[in-house]
């Protein structure tokens, strides 16, 4: 079984940063091969790709979140970490990690973790 735990999220006034966490664990991860995305969901919205590594480490990011967002990844210890800086309440929402384009297996979807962005 594959399992994606995202970790590090909270509440957070404008301005402020947030480290999250993704580690990636089970027997068909293959996660070393894959493209991750950090995502995020907000009430009443479709979920959206925020930011993107490959496996040879090149990134691309969602416009709203350039310049203030970096992702970067470590293959030995299967884990994908997003920083965020200059956070926005517009940045409220729970945020996955996941393989790109296609999830890790069909359909799955850790829990997510919370970020609020609030004064």
């Amino acid at each position: 079984q594959v399992q994606l735990v995202e970790s590090g999220g909270g509440l957070v006034q404008p301005g402020g940063s947030l480290t999250l966490s993704c580690a990636a664990s089970g027997k068909m991860f293959r996660g070393n091969a894959m493209d991750m995305g950090w995502y995020r969901q907000a009430p009443g919205k479709q979920r959206e790709l925020v930011a993107l590594i490959r496996y040879g480490g090149s990134t691309s990011y969602a416009d709203f979140v350039k310049g203030r967002f970096t992702i970067s990844r470590d293959n030995a210890k299967n884990t994908v970490t997003l920083q965020m800086n200059s956070l926005k309440p517009e940045d409220t929402a729970v945020y996955y990690c996941n393989g790109y384009p296609h999830t890790v297996i069909p359909g799955y979807w850790g829990q997510g973790t919370q970020v609020t962005v609030s004064s």
